[in-house]
């Protein structure tokens, strides 16, 4: 896990989400993003692409885990607590999209994802793992 070196080139009211508004807030207990400012943003130095936000599932934990990257395991080295089911976190879109494949994508916070998401995503796909209000 590497951090970035800089601040973020734009603040969060400037970048637009999948759905075309202000960028949302993902989460800030556990502190994530890219720049772990909470939001789902990303600059060049972003190998992964972390623009998806999502609410992460024991099976993704365990599917992530399973391909090589283990989201589970506190690291406090970077300070980073481990996550747990309905935790929220900034996604690797590839990561989303492998899992989407696999069958056990997290559920996506369309408000909090990155608009540049939709170059590795259709909103479609995005759409048809969002709860429904309630649930």
């Amino acid at each position: 896990m590497i951090l970035p070196s800089q601040p973020p080139p734009h603040s969060p009211k400037q970048v637009k989400n999948v759905l075309g508004s202000p960028l949302e807030p993902c989460c800030f207990a556990p502190m994530t993003g890219y720049f772990r400012d909470g939001y789902c943003r990303t600059d060049a130095t972003d190998a992964g692409r972390h623009l998806v936000c999502v609410q992460v599932t024991a099976e993704f934990l365990a599917f992530s885990s399973a391909v090589g990257n283990d989201l589970s395991t506190p690291r406090p080295e970077f300070d980073f607590p481990g996550l747990k089911p309905s935790d929220r976190w900034c996604l690797c879109a590839l990561r989303w999209k492998e899992a989407f494949e696999a069958g056990c994508a997290p559920t996506p916070i369309l408000e909090a994802s990155h608009e540049r998401l939709l170059d590795f995503i259709p909103l479609h796909a995005l759409e048809s793992h969002v709860l429904p209000p309630g649930s």
